[in-house]
């Protein structure tokens, strides 16, 4: 009898360390326990610190300029209700259902190669964002640092943004210390860092966005560029303007970076997915208007309402916003309220992204927290350097005609993210059925309210999207097209 019931024992020990997957098949539970956000509260702010990133507040004024203002800004919010909504609850529940990271998400529903694939791709992004991305956010630090020494004429000047570039020891130095940063609160795990920092500097995002639209809207002749940016104007829409709007959503949601299914997995059952995807969402979309208000006005202001003075990338936030603020007065004051506001979005940001690559190691690889941080470190700082210097140093070394940071930016954003969209709306479409997702949805609510246009979309719309974002962004990148 001691001996049957000892059999037992053991029997049920072993069968909890088993779970079952969506479709009733056995799998092994993870060796290490898995962590949780505290709620929905830690969920939300995470997620949207995530989204909220350099992205919004530079890449999304200039779209917003470029396409048409208010129409653009319309179109954006239509597709981020529908496209963005939908492929966010797809990877949400995903990480959820199964409690793993990228690999490990796509890997309980087969063995194929693709789905193999798919898990990988998604895993390997943040992988090779997160360093160039600590890149920026050092040149970030830099402006900060400098605002603060009271030195905002000097950063309007002609050439200064190139010359710091090109001083190696410079951006290295600021790429390290930002990377630093990163690692440090990754280190202290989901809800002593990733959740803590969230709560703490997505409250503060918030306040010095308002008080820099506040600011910018009430220059002498910012009031034009506030209509431009809020008025639709149906003169002003074009077939490239849902193109941009498409590739803009796709990016700020952080779709395709592996790390909603990685903050899916955090989340508890109790937590409501498409409550909490809807706070993500207006969350994401009202900082995107702030920025817009933060820099198309300002800029509208500065240059007599000439839209094209907004430039894309580095050249608005480094070269032309300073200008700006010097100009408009108040240049030291502003100065510091606005990179320190661009410093928290891009911190958010590098959080989420080094948190799952770090998800990825404690998953395949079985390591502890403290192994894989400092692995996913080792990897910043070597492929990160590489960036770092390629504006000066290693400027001769050149891909496909880029320097490193352009490469892995067109890399990832370009070609990576939109195949892995596509293979996550392929796996919940073919194979794992939005019946799955409903079941796993109803868990933290009552029903699943937006369930008809989840289903159009993961089925017949998103996989669309994705292939037109693909191929308008390389097309774009080799000079095919001009977005």
């Amino acid at each position: 009898m001691v001996l049957s019931y000892e059999r037992k024992l053991r029997r049920h020990k072993e069968y909890k360390k088993q779970i079952c997957d969506g479709k009733g098949r056995i799998m092994e539970k993870h060796k290490h326990e898995r962590s949780t956000f505290s709620g929905k509260i830690g969920f939300v702010l995470s997620a949207a610190g995530a989204s909220v990133g350099l992205g919004n507040i530079w890449r999304f004024p200039y779209l917003a300029a470029k396409y048409g203002g208010g129409i653009f800004l319309l179109i954006y919010i239509i597709l981020a209700l529908t496209f963005g909504y939908s492929m966010i609850v797809a990877e949400t529940a995903l990480g959820r259902m199964t409690k793993k990271s990228p690999v490990g998400a796509f890997g309980t529903f087969g063995k194929s190669k693709w789905l193999s694939l798919g898990g990988w791709i998604n895993a390997i992004i943040p992988v090779l964002i997160v360093p160039y991305y600590s890149v920026i956010g050092g040149w970030v630090i830099k402006y900060l640092v400098e605002y603060v020494k009271g030195g905002s004429q000097t950063l309007a000047e002609d050439g200064y943004f190139s010359a710091f570039i090109a001083d190696g020891f410079s951006t290295e130095t600021c790429f390290l210390f930002f990377t630093l940063l990163t690692l440090v609160i990754i280190y202290a795990g989901v809800q002593n860092g990733v959740e803590r920092v969230s709560k703490l500097m997505m409250p503060i995002l918030v306040f010095l966005s308002v008080v820099i639209v506040i600011y910018s809207v009430t220059r002498p002749g910012a009031l034009e560029g506030v209509k431009y940016f809020l008025i639709p104007n149906i003169k002003n829409f074009s077939w490239m303007t849902v193109v941009a709007a498409m590739g803009q959503m796709f990016y700020s949601l952080s779709i395709a970076m592996g790390i909603l299914v990685t903050f899916g997995s955090y989340m508890k059952k109790d937590v409501s997915i498409e409550g909490s995807t809807q706070n993500v969402e207006i969350f994401d979309t009202a900082i995107a208007m702030m920025a817009g208000l933060m820099i198309i006005p300002a800029v509208f202001a500065f240059s007599g309402g000439d839209p094209d003075t907004l430039q894309a990338g580095p050249a608005l936030m480094f070269i032309t916003i300073p200008k700006v603020f010097e100009n408009m007065g108040l240049g030291t004051a502003i100065g510091i309220l606005f990179f320190l506001l661009v410093l928290f979005a891009a911190l958010t940001s590098s959080i989420a992204l080094t948190e799952s690559a770090v998800s990825t190691f404690e998953d395949e690889i079985g390591w502890s927290r403290k192994k894989s941080t400092v692995l996913v470190g080792v990897i910043m700082i070597v492929l990160g350097s590489l960036s770092s210097l390629g504006y000066g140093p290693l400027a001769f070394v050149k891909i496909i005609g880029m320097q490193f940071l352009d490469f892995f930016d067109f890399l990832t954003n370009s070609v990576m993210m939109p195949i892995a969209a596509l293979m996550t709306s392929l796996l919940v479409a073919r194979v794992v059925g939005v019946k799955k997702i409903e079941e796993e949805i109803i868990h933290g609510e009552n029903a699943f309210r937006r369930k008809k246009i989840f289903a159009v979309m993961i089925k017949y719309l998103c996989p669309i999207f994705v292939l037109i974002i693909l191929i308008s962004s390389v097309a774009n990148a080799f000079g095919w097209i001009s977005m």
